[in-house]
């Protein structure tokens, strides 16, 4: 019983040390603490996750893409065709390469041709065609190109009168002068039906009066009573049909326009034939008054490539320049074409020129029979 009495108090004692107990260790001194947690900190890993962004940081981002390079563009007075040529937007106009001086376009680019030409015309216009024909005066021939010899350059501008009387060895000096060239044929008629590939500028099928081609008459019917004769004259293409001449200023055929990518090449068909790049001789497009339903693909094979005659133009064309898709200085984009302004008188004219009636010649209307240089009727054209 004094056992039980003696324990009381102690129990007691134990019961409230038990009641206030903080379990666990005791915490050791701080630099235990700080050593225990370094020690836990390199139980917790092995440098892994340093390693892994030093990793990350000699990665290197992924390069934007190149940007696409500069897209190779034509000169400002040609038109880009199928992404890879050039073709100039006008027949060519010539001045010479020395001086800069314009070349007439009534007269061949030879100083031995165009006066030998002007002295001839002086005295066969008197005898040829009627009074009024005759009374038509020659254009003059300007001094620079009387006195010397002149080295073409091929122009291609809107608005102007167009070079006939040209050789295809001189049209191909004059494209190559101008940095440029003939076109192969093959270039010439991709050019001519447009992105569209028909056969004429405006369309699959022949329009009469769409370009300047089939006209109503012939100019050598008007000057010299016959359409066969006298193709060196040089008035030619200054006859008039109903107060306007046949041969139209360059550009002037709003409705003979080959598109490409918003651009478009004039006159293609008609006005003028144009050479191109054929050593045997081959001219192509029809002049105003050949009698040719053909379009595009009109061609005459019949001449040398020294001949000339009236109808005989030029037009070039050139690579598509820049290496790696670098634009030319001053080149255009595609889509610069606009309307020409309404034309005025063509420099050079002669006043009053002969105004022609509508006349029918031997083979249909426009029948082209244009003479060699020294005035003989060739064969086949």
């Amino acid at each position: 019983m004094r056992s039980a009495e003696r324990l009381g108090p102690a129990l007691l004692a134990l019961a409230a040390a038990l009641s206030g107990c903080q379990c666990g260790p005791e915490p050791g001194p701080a630099s235990d603490a700080g050593t225990d947690a370094g020690s836990a900190s390199d139980a917790g890993g092995d440098g892994s996750d340093s390693n892994e962004l030093a990793d990350a940081a000699l990665v290197e981002e992924p390069l934007p893409p190149p940007p696409p390079p500069p897209e190779r563009r034509c000169p400002p007075e040609m038109v880009r065709v199928a992404r890879s040529f050039c073709v100039d937007r006008y027949e060519a106009t010539l001045v010479d390469v020395d001086t800069g001086a314009a070349l007439s376009p009534y007269y061949p680019p030879s100083r031995r041709h165009a006066t030998s030409i002007e002295k001839l015309w002086q005295t066969q216009r008197l005898e040829m065609g009627n009074e009024e024909a005759q009374a038509m005066p020659l254009p003059p021939l300007p001094a620079h190109q009387r006195q010397r010899e002149v080295e073409p350059r091929a122009v291609s501008r809107g608005n102007v009168v167009p070079q006939g009387y040209t050789s295809g060895e001189k049209a191909a000096l004059a494209c190559k002068n101008a940095g440029k060239r003939l076109c192969a044929i093959e270039e010439w008629r991709t050019a001519c039906m447009g992105e569209q590939a028909q056969q004429f500028p405006y369309g699959p099928k022949f329009q009469g009066g769409k370009c300047n081609v089939f006209r109503e008459t012939h100019p050598a019917l008007v000057l010299h009573d016959d359409m066969t004769r006298g193709h060196s004259d040089p008035r030619l293409n200054q006859v008039r049909h109903k107060g306007r001449p046949l041969l139209r200023r360059t550009g002037e055929t709003s409705t003979c326009m080959s598109t490409w990518e918003g651009d478009a090449v004039a006159d293609m068909v008609g006005n003028l034939d144009e050479w191109v790049a054929d050593d045997e001789g081959t001219f192509v497009g029809g002049f105003y008054a050949r009698s040719t339903r053909d379009g595009c693909m009109s061609a005459v094979t019949a001449h040398t490539f020294d001949y000339f005659d009236y109808s005989t133009g030029i037009r070039c064309c050139m690579d598509l320049p820049g290496a790696e898709g670098s634009a030319p200085p001053g080149g255009s984009a595609p889509g610069t074409w606009s309307p020409l302004p309404p034309p005025g008188p063509p420099p050079g004219s002669s006043p009053g020129g002969t105004s022609s009636p509508v006349l029918p010649g031997p083979g249909g209307p426009g029948t082209s029979g244009p003479l060699s240089p020294a005035g003989q009727p060739p064969a086949g054209k």
